[in-house]
């Protein structure tokens, strides 16, 4: 995988400083016995190349998730096509990829985030026939890292 794309995002997002983990966790991770995620990639011939000489120019990392009301479902982590290849279809057939994937697993739902800011991004979801859960439903996504998630393992009932 080109780490390089993973960088970008965390600066397209505004967000550079929260990617924390190396390649190799992330190597770890994805490409074990059990994997936490799967990926995957966009690649371009070399003589399409990006400008800094990468042929990986996208990527489409997900993972499964279980619903207790509808099954099987993928969540969609990240959604990436580097900026000089954007507008070229790559998105889309990174997304239709992994919709197949959902299906094949006989997954029901594919979800995903998007920040409110990423009018594009949000754009394109709906386009595809996304549904904007923050208003329709009133989901909030909820996060506990850090000292929040260690203080609820301190409080953890003893075995």
């Amino acid at each position: 995988m080109n780490y390089k794309i993973r960088a970008e995002l965390a600066v397209f997002e505004k967000m550079p400083d929260q990617a924390k983990i190396s390649h190799e966790e992330l190597e770890r991770d994805g490409f074990c016995q059990n994997p936490f995620f799967e990926c995957l990639v966009a690649e371009v011939s070399d003589e399409h190349r990006s400008k800094d000489g990468h042929t990986v120019v996208g990527y489409g990392l997900y993972y499964y998730t279980y619903s207790t009301w509808k099954g099987r479902s993928v969540y969609l982590e990240d959604l990436y096509v580097m900026p000089e290849f954007r507008g070229n279809g790559i998105g889309k057939g990174l997304m239709c990829k992994v919709a197949k994937v959902t299906a094949e697993k006989q997954c029901v739902r594919l979800q995903l985030a998007v920040l409110d800011w990423n009018s594009p991004a949000r754009d394109f979801y709906a386009a595809k026939g996304a549904q904007d859960l923050t208003d329709s439903e009133g989901w909030h996504f909820i996060r506990f890292d850090g000292l929040s998630l260690d203080n609820l393992v301190k409080d953890a009932p003893k075995d």
